[in-house]
């Protein structure tokens, strides 16, 4: 297939978030014991957002002393638990992604998150194999549009789809200028995607729909 697809993380092919408030949690109560732990929808609330947005969305009025060094360690022991302690994967992750690849279609993601994060996804999952390529806004500092658009260019693809469950990701498919699908079953709300699903198992036949109708 001559169509790249390029998948968000986070509300689109797991939930990580009780893993997620169980790590960040243990990091306040060794470097911020006064601050109020993290629920799982607080979690929620935040996903997709860069660490520096996710800081001060979660504790906008709390004067936090070294608030970048503990969300720095929140960020980087996050990573490390994940290894171990695997994210929730939505229904038919594996037999989805094996379905694309055997029709012909390469795979990567594309995340808004720190260093190490999707690897830590990948190698938790046992995924490692589905995936072609993947790109992090820590590693780059790019934003997620020009992200899709430097993983697209570097393996060769002129043509893409973005399958992710926010505003910010079609937000980013139209920056990267590629068709959008919206996984409804995560976090957010999107308007006037170029396709909806609501559970992984509809995605190939959105996807063939969109090829099939030349928005692709």
């Amino acid at each position: 297939m001559d169509t790249l697809l390029l998948f968000d993380l986070d509300g689109t092919l797991w939930d990580s978030a009780p893993a997620v408030a169980e790590a960040w949690n243990e990091i306040f109560g060794r470097e911020c014991p006064g601050l109020k732990p993290l629920t799982v929808d607080d979690i929620h609330g935040v996903m997709g957002m860069t660490m520096k947005e996710i800081s001060l969305a979660l504790y906008p009025d709390v004067d936090i002393p070294r608030r970048d060094e503990i969300f720095d360690l929140c960020c980087r022991y996050e990573v490390e638990y994940l290894y171990s302690h695997c994210g929730t994967l939505y229904p038919d992750f594996r037999s989805v992604m094996e379905s694309l690849k055997a029709e012909g279609y390469e795979l990567a993601v594309v995340s808004n998150c720190q260093e190490g994060y999707v690897k830590a996804f990948l190698t938790s999952s046992g995924a490692s194999d589905l995936f072609l390529d993947y790109e992090e806004w820590e590693r780059t500092g790019l934003a997620k549009g020009e992200n899709i658009r430097l993983v697209m260019e570097r393996n060769g693809y002129a043509k893409g789809v973005y399958i992710g469950d926010t505003k910010k990701d079609r937000e980013a498919a139209l920056l990267a200028r590629i068709p959008f699908i919206h996984a409804a079953y995560g976090f957010g709300a999107v308007d006037s995607p170029d396709g909806v699903i609501h559970s992984l198992s509809e995605l190939p036949a959105v996807i063939s729909g969109l090829i099939s109708s030349s928005k692709v």
